[in-house]
């Protein structure tokens, strides 16, 4: 996950993660579950541990917050060696995110996001507010939210809670095991989105686990290719892994569709977003439609989050813009690479997607046209060969080009 000029100006929070020669040894087991894994987590980036089942990914990552203690080796967090540290006060001291949340069924949401402030003995005031602030920053309304409980939630929904709870006490590190591994295909890919722009603002140093490929080059700043007992068989950037796979057993891992994994690599941000005319929900009818003109225009709500687009057909005869034009289909955030616009651009059947930034806010819009010239460079950039778009009339994104009209956005 490359980090871009808009992250730079957010200052670092994470710290730095060192593993020396670090081993696990379970009683009673002849191999060990890790052996000799040596490497530099820097701070404030994502490093993603990928490898099959089996592999000891989880193991060693439980072994920074000493889950698990390790056998032998050192683990330093921030310079501190992780053993002089008291163990529950370093877990307080690193969020941990897991699969389907991991929340405690018998608290509500604000509840569980409090777990950790409360045992940091914050006062009841500054844990409310850390409450709200962290589940407006996950995309969930307080109000509405915060006093329902886990199983009226979605998957999707107990997931940003978790995340919220890792957040919680601001920890300088984030663990996460496979966090997105039960959700539906759609419902992961917006989390992964979210995970990446909260990770643009908050710069912290997340070490995430996971078994699917695609998943680690999206998220990752570093991948670590891990085989039998975690041993790395390439520890570098998602272009310089997928360019350049060190053996036959990374090669084989990262799978025929390397080429495709490309367009993981340029996000949103890195391209041309538009613009179109936005209004809020208590604003003229009128005017909007004055300045809409023969275009097409954004609906924002008090929080400048889209939620309808509207033409001047729409707005004819309204008196306000409240519950006038249609509602949204999906929208791609900044930090959503450029495969993950195509799908939607092309599911959706649309000439445009909507382009949303930091806590969901509007940004522009990105289009079809944009897409296929940036997919058209970049493939020829890495691979020399035909663009993945073809431009000839069977082509569904041609066709979609043809036919954009403003009852094709979204």
């Amino acid at each position: 996950m490359t980090h871009s000029k808009d992250d730079a100006e957010n200052e670092i929070s994470g710290v730095e993660i060192v593993l020396e020669h670090v081993s696990k040894i379970y009683p009673g087991q002849r191999e060990p579950a890790v052996e000799d894994v040596s490497l530099t987590i820097p701070a404030g980036e994502v490093v993603v541990f990928v490898g099959p089942s089996g592999s000891g990914k989880t193991t060693t990552m439980r072994m920074i917050n000493r889950l698990i203690e390790p056998t032998s080796g050192r683990i330093t967090i921030g310079g501190r060696d992780a053993l002089s540290i008291d163990a529950n006060k370093l877990r307080q001291s690193i969020g941990y995110a897991i699969q389907q949340g991991g929340l405690f069924p018998h608290m509500t949401v604000a509840q569980n996001i409090a777990v950790v402030p409360k045992l940091l003995k914050w006062d009841k005031k500054r844990i409310a507010d850390r409450v709200d602030e962290l589940l407006d920053m996950v995309g969930l309304d307080a109000d509405e939210f915060g006093g329902r409980y886990p199983r009226q939630l979605s998957g999707g929904q107990q997931q940003r809670v978790g995340v919220a709870r890792a957040l919680a006490a601001d920890p300088p590190v984030l663990l996460m095991d496979e966090p997105f591994g039960a959700v539906d295909p759609i419902t992961r890919g917006v989390l992964q989105d979210q995970l990446m722009q909260l990770q643009a603002e908050l710069r912290k140093t997340i070490v995430f686990v996971t078994h699917d490929f695609s998943e680690a080059v999206k998220l990752g700043d570093k991948i670590a290719v891990l085989g039998a007992r975690s041993k790395v068989l390439q520890y570098d950037s998602p272009e310089a892994i997928l360019a350049n796979p060190a053996n036959e057993t990374v090669e084989g891992f990262v799978g025929s569709g390397a080429s495709l994994q490309q367009l993981n690599l340029l996000r949103v941000r890195d391209v041309d977003i538009e613009q179109r005319p936005t209004a809020h929900e208590g604003d003229s009818a009128a005017d909007f439609a004055a300045r809409i003109g023969s275009d097409w225009g954004i609906i924002l709500d008090s929080r400048d989050r889209p939620i309808r687009w509207t033409d001047g057909r729409h707005l004819v005869g309204a008196s306000s813009i409240r519950g006038v034009g249609i509602p949204l289909g999906e929208t791609v955030a900044t930090s959503s690479t450029l495969q993950d616009a195509l799908e939607a651009i092309l599911a959706e059947r649309n000439a445009s997607a909507v382009v949303t930034g930091a806590r969901g806010r509007y940004v522009g819009v990105v289009t079809i046209e944009t897409l296929i010239d940036s997919i058209r460079a970049l493939r020829e950039e890495h691979e020399g060969s035909p663009a993945i778009v073809d431009p000839h009339a069977d082509d569904p994104a041609a066709d979609l080009t043809a036919d954009a009209s403003p009852e094709g956005t979204s």
